[in-house]
């Protein structure tokens, strides 16, 4: 074999072998990795395809060293996600290598905020990373354009860039009023960075592929104009949500050749060219290897499309469509449907009765939903979910 081990090169061969077999997305010979970088719209941030979610970190100090040697750079957390832990056990991972590092983290900048409460948060969250700045800080869950509208959250940001302690910064948004919000952020040119819900289920022409005989109605037809104005502007767009609610496990039997349903919704949202980047919350090693999967890809592989109607068909029947916003007023108690029903799914989907808590707690729910019997939200969905059923499990779920 001249010098090359006879053992190692059949090995090789036979990985090239799977992924072709996979569409060139089987295992390969080297260990999973980032493999392509982009620039963040006009911030000039260097940020690699699939960055790390942190919603879920709370002490693993091994994951995010695991991300950091596989080539992610890009870490997205705040100041609300498991109570701090995540900011906390990033600053400990990251001790010595943040010169290597894009960080974002978030705060909630509500109508009624005033600049000395954001520079506290701001200082906490530095304390807390162990660091002196944050390349973004967001302006966290914007779903009311009052929030907008606050000038003090321009005077806070005028003074920390100026202390050096922010260098850009951003919005993130995925409840009922995005495009609205994003409209007016765009308008009026307020954040460098969006950091917005985007996946496989938002997209009308992803469900007309699949439901051409039924009396379908997309509802979410403005999203990608805006990202697409965004774009051209400059905006950085980063997509979160991807996963469309993870239920990753159901997901296994249908998964052949070595591609996954995670890997084909990442590389559904990396090809739409509607976002520069993405960031996915990471919980083990085995997560970060596999949605590494997706990096470099900027277009679907073979077999993307049946994993995801797959997915579709089990879970489209329970899962909000972020941004649809058509049951908007729907609850005489003022409940905000879409949160509570994304209360449901980290409720059970993702496992997190924390987080569903804090949605919750935002939809205003309280124990409306449980109380409810007249059901007024039934048939306030134009794709059917079965609002108030849901609704009713989530509050029953997180007690």
């Amino acid at each position: 074999m001249s010098g090359i081990d006879r053992r190692e090169f059949l090995k090789a061969g036979a990985a090239g072998l799977l992924g072709l077999a996979a569409g060139e997305v089987g295992a390969a010979p080297e260990a999973p990795r980032v493999r392509r970088r982009v620039v963040l719209g006009r911030t000039g941030l260097e940020v690699p395809d699939v960055g790390f979610g942190s919603s879920r970190l709370a002490g693993d100090v091994d994951v995010v060293l695991h991300a950091l040697a596989r080539g992610i750079t890009c870490f997205d957390t705040a100041e609300s996600y498991t109570r701090g832990e995540a900011e906390r056990t990033l600053g400990r991972a990251l001790r010595g290598r943040r010169d290597e590092v894009v960080i974002a983290t978030k705060t909630h900048c509500e109508a009624g905020t005033t600049r000395e409460e954001l520079m506290r948060n701001l200082d906490a969250s530095l304390a807390r990373l162990g660091t002196d700045h944050v390349e973004i800080y967001f302006n966290h869950a914007v779903n009311d354009p009052a929030r907008l509208r606050n000038d003090e959250w321009k005077e806070f940001v005028a003074r920390a860039k100026q202390q050096g302690k922010i260098r850009f910064t951003g919005m993130s948004g995925h409840g009922g009023r995005l495009v609205e919000c994003l409209e007016i952020a765009l308008a009026e040119d307020l954040f460098d960075v969006w950091l917005v819900a985007h996946n496989f289920g938002q997209d009308p022409a992803f469900h007309e592929s699949f439901t051409r005989s039924f009396d379908f109605v997309a509802t979410q037809p403005d999203l990608p104009r805006v990202l697409r104005a965004a774009r051209a502007k400059g905006v950085g767009i980063v997509a979160m949500k991807t996963l469309r609610g993870a239920k990753l496990n159901d997901m296994r039997p249908y998964e052949t050749g070595g591609a996954t349903f995670a890997q084909a919704a990442l590389r559904w949202v990396l090809a739409s060219g509607l976002a520069d980047a993405l960031v996915v919350t990471m919980t083990s090693r085995e997560q970060v290897d596999e949605y590494l999967g997706a990096s470099g890809w900027t277009t679907a592989a073979r077999g993307d499309a049946e994993l995801l109607a797959r997915y579709e068909a089990l879970h489209g029947a329970e899962q909000c469509r972020y941004g649809c916003n058509a049951c908007a007023g729907a609850c005489p108690s003022g409940v905000s449907i879409p949160d509570a029903l994304r209360a449901r799914m980290y409720a059970e989907d993702y496992g997190d009765l924390e987080l569903a808590r804090s949605a919750w707690a935002e939809a205003g729910a309280t124990g409306a939903c449980l109380a409810c019997t007249a059901k007024p939200c039934l048939g306030a969905c134009p794709y059917g979910l079965p609002i108030g059923a849901l609704a009713t499990r989530a509050a029953e779920r997180i007690g």
